[in-house]
């Protein structure tokens, strides 16, 4: 199969492959490598190169991890328990109490999981959500999510033969999918096993309203599918901290029902090599999970948990990290007011920056690089030319704010200075 840099790899004629078939032959190759291959011709157009592209956060770490892994070292010595060690599960809930308030009370036994970072969480929630729901012969299922997407989910639908349907998210829908549109398509709903969103959205920055989340969820619960809410940058913000799932959904009369959301510590608190996250939610859908996580899905290791849940009960540093990216937004403020259809975004460290009018997305990552040195995403590679031949990014680039300030400032100044 032949493809143009801007097309998707994806394509509805696929389906008469499998879904493992598909993953199998390459036909979603990762954005990162599409975008090394893109530039590979090319040499840096200034010097150094600035890369923009990966978004790995290099704020400073908790001071402590090191020293907590070092003394839970024993724990080497033991499997660790596929549903976390009871320490891990109990900072996690505490968490989230202090996050969302004291009236949000997860059960530490039933109803949080940890994983190995979110990625891990959203891929292996697919197996139970696609099994637990019945469909008629012939019936393929359907697994919703947004576009642009996060890798984990297509690679999700895919592997559990499940077929992708991309809801473009967009500046005419908010940057989030169009549920009152979705509402309307009853079929496909009924096919549907899971709906992935994220909040705040990668890469718009968008964050969800309470009324968003509840929409979705009754959606989820009418239709009997699961909702996993992608919650990862939810403690990256410039004002308000975005609403949550957990706390839109406990006030309902059905607790977490058709509920599972997903965070880590890798961009709150910039240990991505930790691999640490979480899923908490339905507990009868993560009995389900932790069942098969049990049978082929990897435990974090003991010192990583013991780490994790020191991390978790500490704040300071993540409104620390929150500063340090208020700094960077303010310099985004400056440098590139009126242009591109820039906003600040609600939570997130993307920019996410229309530049149609300089030839799209793509075109525009090649100019930046041959000229500025400078190495951003096209936006099309971040989404999926969906069944009317729309790629919802493909007239966007996603700069990742994850340099220092001062050389995010000299990134922006060279990109305004090409495109200007």
């Amino acid at each position: 199969m032949t493809t143009s840099s801007t097309s998707s790899q994806y394509h509805d004629g696929d389906a008469a492959r499998s879904g493992l078939a598909q993953l199998a032959s390459g036909d979603i190759p990762y954005p990162f490598s599409r975008t090394r291959e893109l530039l590979a011709p090319f040499e840096p157009g200034t010097t150094p190169e600035i890369n923009l592209t990966l978004g790995e956060p290099r704020e400073t770490k908790p001071p402590f991890v090191i020293e907590k892994m070092k003394a839970a070292e024993a724990l080497l010595l033991k499997y660790p328990p596929i549903n976390g060690y009871p320490e891990l599960r109990a900072a996690i809930a505490a968490w989230v109490e202090r996050r969302y308030g004291p009236s949000v009370k997860l059960d530490a036994e039933t109803e949080i999981l940890p994983c190995n970072g979110s990625r891990e969480g959203l891929f292996f929630a697919a197996l139970p959500a696609v099994g637990r729901k019945s469909l008629a012969a012939g019936k393929q299922p359907a697994i919703l999510m947004c576009n642009p997407y996060y890798a984990a989910y297509i690679g999700a639908a895919l592997a559990t033969n499940a077929e992708p349907i991309f809801l473009n998210a967009t500046p005419a829908t908010g940057n989030l999918p169009d549920l009152e549109k979705l509402s309307a398509n009853e079929d496909l709903l009924r096919r549907a096993s899971a709906l992935y969103l994220c909040s705040p959205a990668n890469p718009q920055g968008v964050a969800a309203s309470a009324d968003y989340i509840l929409e979705a969820l009754e959606l989820a619960r009418r239709y009997d599918f699961m909702l996993f809410l992608d919650e990862c940058y939810s403690e990256i913000y410039s004002d308000k901290p975005p609403v949550g799932g957990i706390e839109v959904a406990i006030k309902t009369d059905r607790r977490f029902d058709n509920l599972i959301v997903f965070n880590s510590l890798s961009k709150r608190s910039n240990v991505p090599g930790m691999r640490s996250g979480f899923s908490a939610g339905d507990a009868t859908f993560l009995k389900r999970l932790t069942g098969i996580r049990n049978l082929i899905g990897p435990q974090m290791p003991g010192p990583a948990q013991m780490a994790s849940a020191a991390i978790w009960s500490e704040d300071e540093h993540a409104e620390a990290n929150r500063l340090s990216y208020k700094e960077k937004f303010d310099v985004c403020d400056e440098v590139l007011v009126g242009r591109y259809g820039y906003e600040r975004p609600d939570g997130g460290f993307f920019l996410w920056l229309n530049v149609r009018h300089f030839g799209g997305g793509v075109d525009t990552t090649v100019t930046l690089w041959k000229r500025a040195g400078v190495k951003v995403l096209p936006g099309a590679f971040l989404a999926q030319t969906d069944r009317f031949g729309e790629n919802p990014g493909e007239d966007f680039i996603r700069v990742a704010l994850v340099a220092d300030t001062d050389t995010i400032r000299v990134a922006l100044e060279r990109i305004v200075s090409v495109l200007d």
